[in-house]
């Protein structure tokens, strides 16, 4: 890690960590623990808790686990789990031992849920969902109590225990907490603690159980049996806070974890729900978790991002209390600023014209020298074919050009870049009008050199015709249109501001020859394009991908500011 990255950044959760440790609480231990759901891919948003939760156990020498929450087999599966691990690693976190699943705490969960009923503090209820909605009551209106509230212990200890020998269907009884109808927070007005679930394979423990337990009821007590210090997570769950409290208060576990919350990141021109993110892979949206258009981490290394860029995003946002939007250009900047050191330089040509160098020798091709990297010497150079037949981008040739153009016109002069000056003497166009080749005279003596008597200003790319590799290059752009397309004042769907941009392929494009053999997930600086990787899913023996991880230039930001005034 860089300096940067190694510095420990200030910020409220670790001044309370701080104060606790001054205070002399749990031992002047400090565990945390990163608690994905198996449901889907991480996403950006996971990132940012992920830094949180390894970079607090590192920099006050405690620990991490990461811990899986698996209380819903209908929606989990081993798929997302290799996923989320693979994620995790990649960003640079270990968590060498200590990888558990709440499914390895099932029997305990169980035994726990026993002891709240023999304490009378759960029941067991036969209200239908949408009776349990009815008697739950509103934001200004309490709660009734269930008919089968005052069940006795011992029927309720009959019912669960029937309940997870699988003699009742789905739906048709839950293990409820007994705690407060009348509460303003709904959260506490007697939850469900279990449901039954028939007919599902859990990923860890197959067919054993019938009877999953619920998330707030898990997850606190997950963080108990582990001896976890502080358990951060995002403010929605402050209000899930005091059941959180209430859940580890009855059972008296030894271990009572301190639940601090922090604000979610919230991406401009992106969403970070992971429902809404099913959605867009089931509804063929996107290619699938790791499209390179979604803000999940695989889909952002398979575009090109790199575990420091992303490290560096999160310490550059910082953690607060307060929910806000970051703007995406400050994520691009991260990349950029570190693809700008890293990536290598190379040309590509995306929009290929063809020149013919007249006055050069017909059978002739020289090898020029040509840096790596302009400000980093170490980084080597490479060789790269000239002869008399190139081909630049069709944007650096106009035949009537706009104004300030500096680029090739007919009867002008440019320099291709780490070659020579060349002048446009002739174009020539199909039956249709359309440039389809240009005539051109190099100056042999302007190699490294100024041409004498004269100053050109234009400098473009081009790659040589007999010894370019044929590519296709994929131009990826902001998922959506909209900066905050999920909360829209106009009240429009999400997906109304899908942007149809979001993925242009270009199928017919040449790249330097010696990226025939680059490695996958290798990255460049197409020189004058932006950033680019070679697609991770690239076969060798295809037709080279290259993926565009962000432009040389914040060209959105431009675009906003005039769109607001």
């Amino acid at each position: 890690m860089s300096d940067a990255e190694n510095s420990k950044p200030s910020n409220f959760i670790r001044h309370i960590i701080d104060e606790d440790l001054k205070q002399g609480k749990n031992e002047g231990r400090v565990v945390t623990r990163f608690p994905p759901e198996p449901n889907g891919y991480l996403h950006i948003g996971h990132a940012k808790s992920i830094m949180l939760n390894f970079g607090i156990a590192e920099d006050y020498n405690g620990r991490c686990n990461l811990r899986f929450d698996d209380t819903n087999p209908h929606k989990e599966n081993i798929e997302f789990v290799d996923a989320i691990k693979k994620d995790v690693r990649w960003l640079g976190c270990d968590w060498d031992d200590r990888l558990y699943f709440s499914s390895d705490y099932f029997e305990q969960l169980y035994e726990y849920a026993i002891e709240l009923i023999k304490k009378g503090k759960a029941y067991v209820c036969d209200l239908d969902a949408e009776q349990t909605r009815q008697y739950r009551g509103t934001l200004t209106e309490a709660g009734k109590n269930s008919p089968y509230r005052d069940r006795t212990v011992d029927e309720n200890l009959d019912l669960f225990a029937r309940m997870r020998a699988g003699e009742f269907p789905d739906g048709s009884r839950v293990l409820r907490a007994k705690i407060d109808m009348a509460s303003p927070n709904i959260n506490l007005r007697d939850p469900t603690i279990y449901r039954i679930r028939h007919g599902v394979l859990h990923h860890q423990t197959g067919e054993a159980w019938v009877i999953y337990p619920m998330y707030d009821y898990t997850h606190c007590v997950s963080d108990s049996i582990e001896g976890i210090t502080h358990s951060l997570c995002t403010l929605e769950f402050e209000d899930h806070r005091p059941l959180y409290d209430w859940y580890l208060d009855e059972l008296q576990l030894g271990c009572h974890p301190q639940q601090i919350e922090f604000s979610r990141l919230n991406l401009e021109h992106s969403i970070t729900s992971k429902r809404k993110l099913t959605e867009l892979v089931d509804d063929g949206l996107v290619e699938g978790w790791d499209d390179p258009r979604m803000p999940t981490i695989a889909g952002m290394r398979r575009r090109g991002y790199t575990p420091a860029s992303i490290r560096h995003f999160c310490q550059r946002i910082g953690v607060t209390k307060s929910d806000n939007i970051v703007e995406m250009g400050v994520l691009e900047d991260c990349i950029r600023t570190d693809l700008n050191e890293k990536a290598p330089r190379r040309m590509a040509v995306l929009h290929p014209l063809k020149i013919v160098l007249t006055n050069y020798p017909q059978d002739s091709t020289e090898e020029l020298t040509v840096a790596n990297h302009p400000q980093n010497e170490a980084m080597g150079s490479r060789k790269i074919p000239f002869g008399k037949e190139i081909y630049i981008d069709q944007h650096d040739f106009a035949e009537i050009p706009p104004k300030k153009f500096k680029r090739l016109i007919p009867g002008g002069e440019v320099r291709l870049r780490n070659a020579y000056v060349i002048r446009c003497d002739e174009v020539i166009k199909d039956a249709h009008g359309e440039v389809i080749e240009l005539h051109c005279h190099y100056d042999q003596d302007t190699l490294g050199k100024k041409p004498e008597g004269r100053k050109v200003k234009g400098v473009i790319h081009w790659v040589s015709v007999n010894h370019a590799v044929e590519a296709e290059i994929r131009l990826y752009d902001r998922l959506f249109n909209h900066p905050t397309p999920d909360a829209t004042k106009d009240g429009s769907d999400y997906k109304d501001h899908f942007n149809p941009d979001s993925l242009r392929t270009l199928t017919h494009c040449f790249v330097e020859p010696d990226l025939a053999d680059a490695q996958a997930a290798a990255f460049f600086q197409f020189e004058r394009e932006g950033y680019f990787c070679l697609d991770p899913m690239h076969m060798p023996d295809k037709k080279p991908v290259f993926n565009r991880t962000v432009t040389l230039r914040d060209t959105w930001a431009k675009m906003e500011q005039k769109n607001k005034k």
